[in-house]
């Protein structure tokens, strides 16, 4: 990964503003972050190409940027630190600095589900279903060690709902 500065014709400069993920091919890194701080009006062109030129320095041939865990993170907590800091000096405080970074991440292709930035949609008729078998399976383990818990008493409501929406009993317990 460099940060060269690569001078651009105006052809070319033509032809990136027509194309953010050219233009990411023909600038580094940091003139990408820069251009974006400075150009903070313009958002929708300038993320396009922050996040192409963060897809293309930042991203393993099969895990995107936004996706990297422990050491294969470490050039992105750079970046993000980076980032913070230009967002800063420019004026911006923290809650606006949060925003931008999740758009330039969603515009990198992380898909943002209900405010939060997420691998995928979420099925709430699942989430739910697993929840009550989580909560049922929580009961029966407090009672085979000899706890008592007052959730004991709505066990079989549990139960009867965990049923009404598709659970298998047999697979309680």
């Amino acid at each position: 990964m460099t940060n060269s500065v690569i001078a651009i014709s105006p052809a070319a400069e033509a032809i990136a503003a027509e194309f953010p993920e050219a233009k990411a091919q023909l600038i580094t890194r940091t003139e990408a972050r820069q251009g974006f701080v400075k150009g903070i009006v313009k958002t929708g062109a300038l993320i396009k190409t922050y996040a192409a030129t963060l897809n293309r320095d930042l991203s393993t041939s099969v895990t995107p940027w936004y996706e990297l865990k422990g050491k294969l993170k470490g050039d992105v907590n750079t970046e993000r630190a980076a980032f913070v800091a230009e967002m800063t000096s420019a004026g911006f405080n923290k809650g606006t600095i949060d925003v931008y970074w999740q758009r330039v991440k969603e515009a990198s292709g992380r898909v943002k589900v209900d405010n939060k930035v997420s691998g995928g949609a979420i099925d709430v008729d699942a989430k739910t279903l697993a929840e009550l078998k989580t909560m049922i399976n929580r009961i029966f383990k407090a009672e085979e060690e000899g706890g008592e818990c007052t959730a004991s008493q709505v066990k079989g409501m549990l139960m009867e709902a965990f049923a009404i929406m598709g659970g298998n009993e047999m697979d309680l317990g």
